[in-house]
């Protein structure tokens, strides 16, 4: 399974990706917006952190508009995945990107049925939101494993990225099922590693080795 940081914040990128541990990046205008920059700006400065598939987000709504976008990401760097959303004019412009060989990721996914139209069209990567889901008293992980299943079955090439993640199980969760990619905020890396049995487990062997010193 691959692990993508979904941010925009350089400076968690940079840490996080000094661990070796970071395949990729998502964004989207939410979070560049709190980073108070260009997009464009932001992009390269990632581009130039993160070697792995690195998605920018279309603002527009239209297939024309989504296509200029895109066509202009592209240029920023080679490991640009174009954004768009699971609607009717995403789905087209997939289909536009593909002939110039850009890469998709199709976003706000909240559907088996949604997650097959994307893989159809021909996305690199289909983002279904599990925490949203959950918000709302859904089952987040049920959606994973039906669009795991449905894909494994049909042999769609489309892989399954995990977004809208709330905490470490459901990176666990996705790991068993299948799941290709989980993107996560910077908190969530913190807490796969982290464990209460593990640091007290290195408390106890620094003090016992300070003991057997004396």
């Amino acid at each position: 399974m691959q692990f993508f940081l979904d941010t925009a914040n350089i400076d968690e990128i940079r840490k996080y990706a000094a661990w070796g541990l970071v395949d990729g990046v998502t964004t989207n205008p939410s979070l560049i917006a709190k980073e108070g920059v260009k997009l464009e700006t932001r992009i390269k400065e990632i581009l130039e952190v993160v070697d792995g598939p690195v998605s920018s987000e279309v603002i527009s709504t239209d297939v024309k508009g989504m296509v200029k976008e895109g066509l202009e990401y592209a240029k920023w760097g080679s490991n640009i995945f174009v954004k768009v959303p699971m609607t009717p004019d995403g789905l087209m412009a997939v289909q536009e990107f593909n002939k110039e060989g850009i890469a998709t990721n199709v976003t706000l996914c909240f559907s088996p049925s949604q997650a097959l139209m994307a893989a159809k069209a021909g996305a690199t990567l289909v983002s279904p939101f599990v925490g949203r889901l959950d918000d709302i008293s859904s089952d987040g992980m049920e959606l994973i494993a039906k669009i795991v299943q449905i894909y494994e079955t049909y042999e769609y090439e489309t892989k399954v990225l995990v977004a809208s993640i709330r905490h470490p199980e459901h990176v666990v969760e996705s790991a068993l099922l299948g799941a290709d990619i989980c993107t996560m905020p910077a908190g969530i890396f913190d807490k796969l590693i982290k464990h209460p049995l593990t640091d007290s487990g290195i408390e106890k062997f620094l003090s016992d080795w300070k003991t057997a010193k004396k």
